[in-house]
């Protein structure tokens, strides 16, 4: 048996999908019948019923965006930080093994070889001199590995939503047999107002910026796997290997869906700031070493864009 926390979420529903396809038992845990924001409630809960794992997909995310995390800033602390580690202890307390979902957003930028073969951080990927080398994909650029300190938080000037999944991050960690789930910019064949692609379409005008994308099945796919394989537990980036822009992502729709449209762009990072958003956005790459030396398979992401984007419902989004 297999605890699901925050299953009616957008993530939650997805697990729900996987693990009926893998005829795995679960519960589906809703806190009008368990309030699992209770440490003994929990606690008391687990050790009555023994689940082989606990995957918590719960959280605040903001809606419609992480904006709103800046002005509900009780509900995102106890949201993110306070029901991570009572989840936590609660495990731990019972002696099961933990699954948290955790967000590739602590991070912002990536990382640049010198001549002298160090590596630098960058955080504005936009930066002028960096464009030939990441439209090229030299491998002078690198993402940020599982072990690298998170770069966005509040010590940083990360937004709001940021640092409180950082701070939760580091707590989580703290505790044995437990996994960190990175989830990073979800996207898939389902129309839903938090699928990456779904946002292109339906936003007045789109932000050009480079990042590391999760199609969602492949990554709750990869979580599962992670467990079943009985890895190490830590931390894990769960992205599609490769990394993609704005622009080549609405040229990739245009060419396979839609050849007719033609989204307006925000003019630059200032206009975008001043006119459309409140909290400052992570905007990143990560890598994907670990995933694959530990012997998990997920498609790349140029593969999986493509597949999705012909997959989805002409109904829908497209």
């Amino acid at each position: 048996m297999i605890f699901l926390l925050g299953a009616s979420g957008y993530v939650g529903s997805a697990f729900q999908r996987e693990l009926a396809r893998r005829d795995l038992p679960y519960r589906a845990i809703a806190r009008a019948d368990l309030d699992y924001s209770s440490f003994r409630v929990l606690t008391d809960a687990l050790k009555s019923n023994r689940p082989r794992l606990v995957i918590h997909c719960g959280g605040f995310t903001g809606k419609p965006n992480v904006d709103a995390c800046e002005t509900q800033r009780t509900g995102t602390i106890l949201g993110n930080i306070v029901l991570a580690q009572t989840v936590a202890e609660a495990c731990h307390s019972a002696g099961v093994r933990l699954g948290a979902v955790s967000s590739g957003c602590i991070y912002t930028g990536a990382k640049m070889q010198n001549e002298d073969g160090s590596w630098t951080f960058r955080q504005d990927l936009n930066a002028a001199d960096l464009a030939g080398w990441l439209g090229s994909r030299s491998n002078k650029i690198r993402g940020f590995s599982e072990s690298d300190p998170p770069n966005f938080t509040f010590e940083d000037g990360g937004s709001f939503y940021s640092g409180t999944k950082a701070i939760a991050e580091k707590i989580l960690l703290t505790f044995p047999s437990v996994y960190v789930w990175r989830l990073r910019l979800p996207f898939e064949e389902r129309d839903h107002p938090r699928n990456y692609l779904t946002k292109l379409q339906t936003y007045p005008k789109l932000y050009q910026n480079w990042n590391s994308l999760s199609h969602l099945g492949d990554f709750v796919a990869a979580s599962l796997d992670i467990w079943k394989s009985d890895l190490p537990d830590g931390a894990y980036n769960i992205v599609n290997p490769g990394y993609v822009s704005t622009r080549e992502v609405v040229g990739m729709i245009r060419k396979l869906r839609r050849p007719d449209w033609e989204p307006e762009f925000w003019r630059d990072d200032a206009e975008f700031y001043q006119k459309a958003a409140l909290a400052r956005r992570s905007n990143c790459l990560l890598e994907t070493a670990k995933l694959a030396q530990s012997g998990i398979k997920i498609r790349n992401l140029e593969t999986a864009l493509a597949e999705t984007i012909r997959a989805m419902s002409v109904k829908n989004a497209f």
